[in-house]
């Protein structure tokens, strides 16, 4: 919603300003400079990254249009989940899980906490590890090691996507300029025009200019850098979750541990203890 607002303030004060000076938003009806400047940063983004991020660039906009996905009731619940899990490991055993680890989609377990469940890569996660701690695996710094390393992988998978579109950004203005040069080379071909030809022939030119530097800095940048606060909030999901398995792992009672990866959130999303022990207290035993 926000970047909805922001691209329409950019747009509003942009050509509101020009045409508030007696400019003509005619003049800046350039269709075949839209298509020399785009084009060539859609071709240049192509050549400068494999198929696994290209496929990904817009849903990658449409994440970033959406704003992060993880608000504090979706924290509430993670919270819950990792309670839930440790309570039922530390009274009944780390094999109770295994049947919510190896079939998550239908576990009764998972199915409490349907935003968590519908979330495919974090119940992934989880049940990874769970899994490996039931085999044995119990080191908790060998686990978080393995964790730091995952997130890392995930992460930086998501920046390259940003960086992808960010880089677009950054070529935009060099091709404005491209178009424009374009632009003044088919001028000095009508040089032997009278000069009010000549001046509608070079303003169309400097129109170039003018879009690579407006799509640049008014609407790719931005979209690259809300992209990358998008993905810095999943990769905070993750370590919520990381804090509260290694906390379980050093043996802390499920409450102990949920405050673990409570505190590991930022502060606009992070429930307050209370929020959380009336969530927590309000949870069914487990089965």
């Amino acid at each position: 919603m926000f970047v909805i607002i922001g691209i329409v303030t950019v747009f509003v004060c942009v050509l509101g300003g020009y045409v508030a000076m007696g400019g003509k938003l005619a003049v800046l009806w350039q269709p075949f400079e839209v298509v020399i400047i785009v084009g060539a940063a859609i071709g240049a983004v192509i050549i400068g990254n494999p198929k696994s991020v290209i496929g990904k660039l817009g849903k990658g906009v449409g994440k970033a249009a959406k704003g992060p996905a993880y608000k504090k009731e979706d924290y509430i619940e993670l919270l819950s989940v990792q309670y839930q899990i440790f309570k039922m490991a530390r009274s009944k055993g780390m094999l109770t899980l295994e049947s919510h680890i190896e079939n998550p989609d239908e576990s009764d377990l998972f199915n409490q906490f349907p935003s968590f469940h519908n979330n495919h890569h974090a119940v992934e996660f989880v049940c990874d590890y769970l899994r490996m701690m039931s085999l044995g695996s119990e080191t908790a710094h060998e686990m978080e090691a393995l964790m730091d390393e995952e997130i890392e992988t995930h992460h930086h998978e998501n920046h390259r996507v940003a960086a992808a579109i960010q880089a677009m950004a950054d070529a935009l203005p060099a091709l404005g300029i491209v178009a424009a040069v374009l632009g003044v080379i088919k001028t000095m071909g009508s040089i032997s025009e009278p000069p009010e030809v000549l001046g509608k022939l070079i303003g169309g030119a400097l129109v170039g200019t003018f879009l690579g530097v407006f799509v640049a800095y008014g609407m790719v940048g931005p979209i690259a850098q809300v992209l990358g606060t998008v993905h810095e909030a999943e990769t905070k999901y993750y370590q919520c979750m990381k804090s509260g398995i290694l906390a379980y792992l050093n043996g802390y009672a499920p409450a102990v541990c949920v405050e673990f990866a409570r505190k590991s959130l930022e502060s606009d999303v992070r429930p307050t203890f209370y929020e959380v022990e009336e969530a927590t207290s309000a949870l069914p035993a487990p089965a």
